[in-house]
């Protein structure tokens, strides 16, 4: 009899947090087996969460995990349940998953190819365990063995490959048919970005499933997990080939469990499960930064968001967010045990979407002498729509007192003429401790609106537009940004009328000086176009112009080129001081968790001469 009636749970983990890891763990082998199942895999490091990062490097980590791993052991009677840890040998740290079965330690398998590319740093704290060998460690007073290792049960032979595992060339998943395995599981922390979740189902599940003639069940963390990396909690299915299962990914939930009976011989005797995950890009950046917010938020342990809302389409975009974060988690938990999961009273907490936006998210609108009527009725439009409370106020008092103070330190007045720049920072800065104020006397969080389009070239007044602890579309480009705001307009939030009707600016200069974002960049579909292959591919400014030059003006595409590459390398210094950024996209320019750049450089002197 080779039917197996398999579970995969997806779990929201906080790094050594080990009251809320393991009750998330414990809560998913319960509902396992409630629903059956004869076999749970549970995502890579679940013990002690996959963000832990220096502290891998230490002794105390991977033994607590051991001895939480013990306690996890007489729950696992009639049950198979595999779980994520750390393992410490002669002072080096393995990534392992624990076979329990029936209150018994099996063995311990150890991931074979660590993950050392974008967001993933696996080398600096673990080593790869070779291919073929196996040894023993005493966990409990047992002896255990550990390493490259397989398991038999009834006539079903399983092994593992751990996330990275599956992405080479040369995966454990060809040895592992080799050796007679029936059944491949895949413990993963693959870290979202948009669209991924397609590729991983193809390249992981289906590919890997007919290549070794075998059931193959992948398992993903959920959740924002340790500040950054978002995971989307995909527990997939396949068997030869053919997709079998997959679960809504981007819950709210601490945990999630999905079942499906396969036979393992037979392909025609598993049935196979409708796919209802949605993944249109728009709805899935709303899913994943909703949930990363509430995440956040809980996690934090802060009272609510605070926003300096311009009336732009940045800030426009972080409060339809924080919106619909309320929105997603109320539907998906209840309101009870909404409130309850970021720590506020239920009982006295409201219940509609409005009442509980308000309770949550600030709003204000900071005027200088350059701002129009036309974006402050556009950003309270905006919070009134959405619930948020609304204050407005000017920094001109602020701002003014700086110029002064300058003035007569340096025995002239400051002139638009001659310090443009300066003039347009101290605005923005004098907004940065009145909103800071607020936030703080809030217990919230504050809000950054900083893009990752503006990211690239620096078009941000450090200590001013900038400020904040959370920047959480720092990832996306903003042609994204602007064509969502679209797309949410017509899911429903009409407040966004009046800002999606505004060309983008920063409002800082003078109406007779008339300013626009692209004016002082460019055209931001080239920005993203250079940015790609500049950022993302590496390519020299040359092989930029060659790659784009039949989509643009010959010589406008090379003033663009030169002044990416130009204030790219200028601004490191600003991309090193962004606000801890959401990892929503498939490239990020933020240098801790993706693309390193020195702050000194040539600055491509040499490199764009070539476009003379």
């Amino acid at each position: 009899m080779s039917q197996l009636t398999l579970a995969g749970a997806t779990v929201n983990q906080i790094p050594f947090d080990w009251d809320n890891n393991l009750g998330n763990i414990r809560a998913a082998i319960i509902e396992a087996k409630k629903q059956k199942a004869e076999l749970l895999l549970l995502p890579e490091l679940c013990i002690t969460g996959y963000g832990c990062e220096d502290v891998f490097l230490s002794d105390w980590l991977s033994a607590t995990a051991a001895q939480k791993l013990l306690s996890l052991v007489p729950l696992c009677d009639n049950i198979i349940v595999c779980v994520g840890l750390p393992i410490r040998m002669d002072g080096v740290t393995y990534n392992g998953v624990c076979v329990i079965r029936n209150q018994q330690i099996l063995g311990i398998t150890l991931k074979q190819n660590l993950a050392d590319e974008g967001v993933h740093y696996e080398p600096r704290w673990f080593r790869a365990w070779k291919a073929g060998e196996v040894t023993s460690v005493i966990i409990g007073g047992q002896e255990v063995a550990v390493g490259d290792l397989i398991y038999t049960h009834r006539d079903i032979t399983f092994g593992f490959e751990i996330c990275e595992d599956a992405w080479r060339k040369n995966r454990p998943g060809y040895r592992l048919k080799e050796r007679g395995v029936q059944l491949i599981l895949n413990p993963s922390a693959s870290h979202f970005a948009l669209g991924k979740s397609t590729h991983r189902e193809k390249d992981v599940v289906i590919d890997g499933s007919e290549k070794f003639q075998c059931v193959y069940l992948f398992v993903n963390h959920l959740g924002n997990e340790a500040g950054r990396m978002i995971y989307d909690g995909d527990i997939v299915v396949g068997q030869n080939g053919k997709l079998i299962a997959v679960n809504e990914r981007l819950s709210f939930k601490p945990f999630v469990v999905m079942t499906c009976r396969v036979d393992v011989t037979d392909a025609s005797n598993t049935k196979v499960i409708p796919i209802t995950d949605n993944r249109e890009r728009n709805e899935e950046f709303a899913r994943a930064v909703s949930l990363a917010l509430f995440d956040y938020l809980r996690k934090s342990k802060s009272r609510g968001f605070v926003l300096s809302l311009s009336g732009g389409a940045d800030s426009a975009c972080c409060a339809v967010l924080v919106a619909e974060m309320v929105r997603r988690a109320s539907a998906t938990l209840g309101w009870p045990a909404f409130w309850s999961a970021i720590g506020i009273d239920s009982a006295s907490a409201p219940v509609t979407q409005k009442e509980a936006v308000g309770k949550l998210l600030t709003c204000a609108y900071q005027a200088s002498v350059n701002s129009s009527l036309t974006t402050r009725d556009a950003a309270r439009t905006l919070a009134t729509s959405l619930g948020a409370n609304f204050h407005e106020w000017s920094i001109e008092e602020e701002s003014s007192s700086y110029r002064k103070k300058i003035e007569n330190v340096l025995g002239r007045p400051l002139t638009w003429e001659q310090d443009d720049i300066a003039l347009q920072n101290i605005q923005a800065r004098s907004r940065s401790p009145i909103i800071w104020l607020l936030a703080n006397v809030q217990r919230a969080v504050l809000l950054t609106t900083s893009n990752r389009s503006e990211g690239d070239v620096g078009y941000a007044t450090m200590d001013g537009d900038t400020s904040g602890s959370l920047a959480p579309i720092a990832g996306i480009d903003k042609p994204f940004i602007l064509q969502w705001l679209q797309w949410a307009q017509a899911q429903g939030y009409m407040g966004l009328a009046g800002v999606n009707n505004l060309q983008p600016t920063a409002e800082l200069r003078p109406e007779n000086r008339a300013q626009t974002d692209e004016k002082d960049l460019m055209p931001y579909p080239a920005l993203v176009d250079i940015e790609k292959l500049a950022i993302r591919d590496r390519r020299t400014p040359l092989e930029v112009y060659e790659a784009l030059k039949s989509n643009y003006a010959s010589e406008e595409l090379k003033t663009w080129i030169r002044k990416f590459y130009q204030m790219w390398s200028a601004n490191q210094w600003k991309r090193e001081r962004i606000a801890p950024s959401f990892h929503v996209d498939d490239l990020n320019v933020d240098p801790r968790s993706w693309c390193r750049f020195p702050i000194l450089s040539g600055g491509f002197r040499e490199e764009l001469r070539s476009l003379e």
